[in-house]
């Protein structure tokens, strides 16, 4: 299963194509406008969101209703575009035109300059419009295809967010999916402690106020994941390297960790390992989740716990000091659409993300033509690890 994405921010549309799905797996444009219209949701989210309602339109590789094991291709329309149509253009257009919306003040934090410098581009623009934040519409796409795949195999994902900006959130370590979706799912702050909601709310229109950024912590939590996905045998095959690769290549995105993460390091190994028991009934467990489910690259059998930082969103509308590309005298940085905090949409993305990476390690370790193949070939080897 692979899959790629194309389309700028302000072109007529964004698309992406997947290969690898098995033929017979359910699946309805309003499965993934469910995961689309999560993504633009979240307290602090500005104009875009206002602007833009996303809505798929499944163009290829369903039929009926059901997959059919050809490429399947999603697309989201740019509502904006019409506002853009000359400015984002494919031909070629007049120079005056060229000059409109042209940009040559990059913005720190961003990959305006360092793009430019590689590409060789007069115009910023070039880089700003596929490097935005805007391309993650349709690794949601992806990762809501992905994520109807493990549900129907019994595997399920969750995100919630863990600190904002500096503010911890509350929550239980043995944290579950359900108590995720029963809590943060349904608060526009994605937190599990409710009782926290009005000092973030305040915290964030303060930072607003202030033309300023915040980023912070996000978990996402998996359940029902086999043991044995991932590989130890090559570095390429570890499936928590895999994952961290993924979320770090979400925009704004910096670190990632895996049950006690960072922690661990400050941690006797007798501290920080999990001792193995056995029953009759569930086989093979740990007595603790330390390691956040994952040994020598392999998932182990036990919950998923992954976290991300994101660093503040780097457009501020209290601009930091720049250079002018044309000049290069020093000027404000130029000034997109910006928000307070991205924290809750960022969090769709990255369960979006992981639940893909997962998914296309299934399909790859598993026979997979057909969803029902799959799912057979999953149950037998959940029973062979049970008899191990």
């Amino acid at each position: 299963m692979r899959y790629f994405t194309a389309g700028e921010s302000h072109g007529p549309r964004l698309t992406a194509i997947i290969e690898g799905v098995p033929a017979g797996l359910a699946l309805t444009a309003e499965d993934i406008n469910i995961e689309l219209k999560r993504r633009q949701g979240g307290y602090g989210r500005g104009g875009r969101m206002k602007i833009e309602s996303d809505q798929v339109e499944i163009t290829s590789g369903v039929r009926h209703g059901k997959t059919i094991g050809s490429p399947i291709t999603l697309n989201v329309t740019n509502r904006d575009f019409k506002n853009w149509e000359k400015i984002m253009a494919a031909e070629d257009v007049e120079d005056k035109i060229k000059s409109q919306r042209r940009l040559t003040k990059p913005r720190p934090g961003h990959a305006d300059l360092v793009g430019g410098m590689k590409y060789e581009f007069d115009d910023l623009r070039n880089v700003l419009e596929r490097s935005s934040a805007r391309e993650t519409t349709m690794r949601v796409a992806v990762g809501a295809v992905a994520k109807k795949l493990l549900h129907e195999l019994g595997i399920e994902i969750a995100n919630h967010i863990v600190n904002f900006g500096g503010k911890a959130i509350d929550y239980p370590a043995d944290l579950t999916v359900e108590q995720i979706l029963a809590t943060a799912a349904t608060n526009d702050l994605s937190i599990f402690d409710e009782s926290q909601a009005e000092e973030i709310r305040s915290y964030i229109d303060q930072i607003k106020k202030n033309g300023d950024t915040i980023g912070g912590i996000i978990e996402s939590r998996v359940e029902g994941v086999p043991a044995g996905l991932g590989s130890y045998v090559q570095f390429d095959r570890k499936l928590d390297a895999k994952i961290a690769g993924a979320v770090v290549s979400i925009n704004a995105f910096k670190g990632v960790e895996f049950g006690l993460g960072f922690e661990a390091g400050k941690r006797l190994g007798s501290e920080v390992m999990d001792e193995i028991t056995w029953s009759q009934t569930q086989g093979y467990v740990r007595s603790s989740n330390q390691l956040g489910g994952f040994e020598g690259g392999m998932t182990n059998g036990e919950q998923l716990i992954i976290r991300g930082v994101m660093k503040p969103i780097p457009t501020l509308y209290k601009p930091l000091m720049s250079v002018d590309t044309d000049s290069h005298m020093p000027y404000k940085a130029s000034v997109e659409r910006s928000d307070p905090t991205a924290l809750p949409a960022a969090g769709v993305v990255m369960e979006n993300v992981i639940a893909t990476v997962l998914a296309q390690e299934i399909c790859d370790k598993f026979s997979s033509d057909s969803f029902s193949e799959l799912k057979l070939a999953l149950e037998a080897y959940k029973a062979r690890l049970k008899e191990f």
